[in-house]
């Protein structure tokens, strides 16, 4: 007589099923945070001016002092060889627009040439900005006159003055950087709006790198989820005529 028999091939443990499960959850949350991450910086990047900055709208700085001056900004940030050249740090631009009828004067200088430029001058130093409202906090710093213009100094790395709007662009450097808004003629009482822009390379690569991260775990938990609730196969076996004892 023919003897068949079915066998069900071994299913993964228990155990082992619930930590794909989980495994593939943790790799989901994940994908979700990639993708999620590459379309905000893609909405992010449609959202620049037509010259390729990112801006905020132009907001009133004002002291009574002689000078305006922001707080060292350190660029020290070391990146990939991939990313190094000429623009790795990207652009800034500052938009500056006197709101007396002085000349205004803006300039971009490292942080010690400002400092000695600035010592014992009065002046007020942005420590703290914060928007919706927008609202800017100093730190005043008592003094005479500053020791000669703005203008006549050499050590900026980009600067403006005029009577209207001043515009300025750098392509930003590694090291310790002040900003500096001033009247033209050095006299007190500044006070003027600005706009701050930044054009930010990469910003696009990195987006669809995080979109292509997330395609990425979003396979690997599908997969971990079929291992997880996948059932058994069956394979039928026909081995062949048992002998049958008389």
């Amino acid at each position: 007589m023919t003897d068949t028999t079915s066998r069900a091939q071994p299913r993964p443990s228990r155990g082992n099923r619930i930590a794909a499960l989980a495994t593939a959850a943790v790799l989901g949350l994940l994908a979700f945070g990639f993708v999620a991450a590459g379309g905000a910086l893609l909405w992010g990047n449609a959202q620049k001016d037509d010259q390729g900055y990112f801006a905020t709208g132009s907001d009133r700085f004002h002291t009574r002092t002689a000078a305006l001056a922001t707080e060292n900004l350190d660029v020290n940030a070391d990146l990939p060889d991939f990313l190094a050249g000429d623009n790795r740090y990207g652009d800034i631009r500052l938009r500056v627009s006197p709101r007396t009828e002085k000349p205004v004067f803006v300039g971009i200088a490292r942080t010690s040439d400002v400092d000695s430029y600035l010592r014992g001058t009065s002046h007020a130093t942005v420590t703290d900005v914060n928007y919706s409202p927008f609202e800017a906090d100093y730190a005043t710093h008592s003094g005479r006159r500053p020791a000669g213009v703005p203008s006549a100094q050499r050590f900026w790395v980009a600067s403006a003055q005029g009577p209207d709007t001043q515009t300025i662009s750098w392509n930003v450097e590694k090291g310790n950087w002040s900003v500096v808004v001033m009247n033209a003629d050095g006299s007190r009482g500044v006070d003027a709006g600005v706009s701050a822009g930044a054009r930010i390379p990469y910003v696009a690569t990195i987006a669809w790198i995080s979109i292509g991260i997330g395609v990425v775990l979003v396979a690997g938990a599908a997969a971990l989820v079929y291992v997880g609730v996948r059932p058994p196969r069956v394979r039928s076996e026909a081995p062949g005529l048992t002998p049958v004892a008389a």
